[in-house]
């Protein structure tokens, strides 16, 4: 089945059309900024431009960057504050005049390692952890999801929230060595370790290309893989998940 899967990030909105059998890209990638604010209004329109330049009268699957619950933005994340409450699925369907299927984004990019990934058929516990602008985080159990988790949003030693202290953007703010953001970002994945026992810890986001160049600085124990779809994670689990529920 042919889906158009959209990736909100904090930085830039992607789609591209995906083949949700094999999770190939139909399309080339088209990338728009995501706009300052990035209120629902503005965002919206940006979605409204990608809709257009595909030409798509279909189904879209949309991947969100912060907690959806039944369609419905329940924390504003790092986009803007009048986001919370807003049911995004009704506010793009209104825009673009096409049924959308909107979820986290950390979940639907593990929901694409999973399905056909860098977990597929792993057993037990998979947790996917996107890191980026924050630390997004997914759950799954022998291949289902249990959506909505937000490890990024726990507290680290000293009391911050600890995205705060090992999300890529904070190692771009603070200009860290990768070895030193590499050490940060160990101690949350020892803590995911202790708290949630998983078979498998897959790493997307910008960052993950450059895993070889960090992974001998993590000592925890769990085993770590990165996502086989990278950046294209987001997209594609958007395409997997709009084709999933327009079947229900």
């Amino acid at each position: 089945m042919k889906v158009l899967g959209i990736d909100i990030g904090g930085s830039g909105i992607k789609a591209a059309i995906v083949n949700t059998k094999t999770g190939e890209l139909l399309s080339e990638r088209h990338r728009i900024d995501t706009p300052k604010p990035a209120t629902p209004e503005a965002v919206a329109k940006v979605i409204n431009q990608m809709i257009v330049f595909f030409n798509w009268k279909k189904a879209v699957g949309c991947s969100f960057p912060t907690t959806i619950v039944n369609g419905k933005c329940i924390h504003p994340g790092n986009l803007s504050e009048k986001w919370l409450d807003i049911k995004v699925d009704k506010l793009f369907r209104k825009e673009c005049k096409l049924p959308f299927y909107v979820s986290n984004d950390a979940d639907l990019a593990g929901l694409a390692e999973v399905s056909l990934g860098a977990a597929k058929k792993e057993k037990g516990v998979v947790i996917m952890i996107t890191i980026g602008t924050g630390i997004g985080s997914g759950l799954f159990f022998n291949g289902n999801l249990i959506p909505n988790l937000e490890i990024g949003k726990m507290l680290h030693t000293n009391g911050e929230i600890i995205e705060f202290h090992t999300a890529d953007s904070v190692r771009k703010k603070e200009n860290l060595k990768l070895k030193d953001w590499a050490i940060r970002f160990d101690s949350l994945l020892e803590y995911i370790r202790i708290v949630y026992t998983p078979s498998l810890i897959v790493l997307g986001g910008g960052i993950s290309k450059r895993y070889d160049g960090f992974k001998e600085h993590l000592q925890t124990e769990v085993k770590v893989k990165v996502a086989e779809y990278k950046n294209n994670a987001g997209i594609i689990g958007a395409a997997i998940y709009a084709s999933k529920e327009h079947k229900k």
